[in-house]
Order: structure tokens, then C-alpha cells, then sequence
């Protein structure tokens, strides 16, 4: 699987292309356009979940490959986050647009279980290797951590980290709503070393 960008970072667009019998996972509902003879199978309705974007389903190519176009509903980047196999990712979960079949979400992963008290927060964690392939609401920025250096970061608009960089989930006001669902009332503490990858617009 070979991932191309066009028309970033406003309304990025990405070209999936497969090669013969490939597969990939992705949201239906952000496909734009594709090469003939591609075939779509829909999850089981106890599949995961793209957040607010129904079920994902698997798309295959035929005997002589081909491709997908796929466009976010809303406008901003497309950003292929290519995973080493090395360490895993922890990704919000509005961001999820394709993955292989070489990257694999997991759920329940224990970290994340301990930074939202065991129930199911704004993140998902994948590992593997490959392009996974993430809808954001703006441009993308890499934000590098020195050792010792410590960031904050609003839930909406965080995109994603690596597992080696510590993160530290907190109330902005204790007294106020919060929800670790969506991320209101809270802030996301991180201690480098490492980068975290953040977009310049809040998630839809």
C-alpha cells in the first residue's frame, strides 16, 4: 500500500494504491473515487467504530491492483503516519481514515485503560507497520520535546504520539464539566523526549 497527498493542506485528498489482492481498511463514507473492479466488504455491525463516521470497510483490489481516492467530509490535511513496527501510536479517534492490514488498533490497550480510568477516551492506540492514514482538521505540526522539556496540549486539537513520550491526563478546571470521551475541560501534559503531532484547527 503506497499513500500520495494532493490538495493539502485545505482539502487534502489521499491516493491509496494497492497492489494486486491488497487490501485496506477505511471509512466508507470518505471515498471519493476509485479504480474499477475495487471491492468494498462492510464490517459486522460489532466491529470498531470510526468515530462518527460509521463502521470501516474493507477495500480490495483486483488481480491487476488499483487505487481509492479518499476525502475527509469536512475541509483540512490528509497526513500518513508511517508506523516502524518499533512503536506503537496513540491516534484521536476522529483522525482514523485507513490503515493495512499490516497496522492494527488496540483496543483496551492497558495505558490508555490507566489515563482514562478504564473507560473509553478521545484515543486509540495502533501499532504495526505501514502508512496509517489520518483525517485532520487543519495543517499539521510536529512538535518536538527536548528531555526534561514539558508541553501542554488541548484534546481537540492533539492528532497523535508515540508511546516513548509520557503523557499525563488532567482537569483544566477541576470544578468544571469535563469528559474523557471527548476531551472537554481537559488537558494532556507531555514530557519529552519525543514529538507529538498536533492540527492547527480543532477536531470536528
Amino acid at each position: 500500500m503506497q499513500v500520495h497527498t494532493r490538495h493539502t493542506p485545505a482539502f487534502g485528498v489521499a491516493r491509496i494504491s494497492l497492489a494486486p489482492g491488497e487490501a485496506v481498511q477505511a471509512v466508507p463514507d470518505t471515498l471519493l473515487a476509485s479504480s474499477f473492479g475495487i471491492t468494498e466488504v462492510q464490517q459486522s455491525r460489532g466491529g470498531l467504530r470510526a468515530h462518527g463516521k460509521g463502521q470501516p470497510s474493507v477495500f480490495t483490489a483486483p488481480k491487476e491492483g488499483g487505487w481509492l481516492d479518499l476525502a475527509p467530509a469536512g475541509p483540512g490535511d490528509v497526513y500518513p503516519l508511517e508506523m516502524d513496527g518499533r512503536s506503537g501510536w496513540n491516534v484521536h479517534r476522529q483522525a482514523f481514515l485507513a490503515r493495512p492490514a499490516t497496522i492494527r488498533v488496540d483496543p483496551g490497550w492497558q495505558p490508555l485503560q490507566a489515563l482514562f480510568g478504564g473507560d473509553n477516551g478521545f484515543l486509540e492506540h495502533y501499532s504495526g507497520t505501514g502508512p496509517l492514514v489520518l483525517a485532520c482538521a487543519g495543517p499539521v505540526d510536529a512538535l518536538k520535546i527536548e528531555a526534561g522539556e514539558l508541553i501542554t496540549v488541548r484534546p481537540p486539537y492533539l492528532l497523535a504520539y508515540p508511546d516513548a513520550v509520557q503523557c499525563r491526563l488532567r482537569a483544566v478546571d477541576p470544578s468544571g464539566p469535563q469528559s474523557i470521551r471527548t476531551g472537554e475541560g481537559l488537558a494532556l501534559d507531555f514530557a519529552g523526549p519525543g514529538t507529538v503531532l498536533v492540527q492547527a484547527r480543532k477536531s470536528r
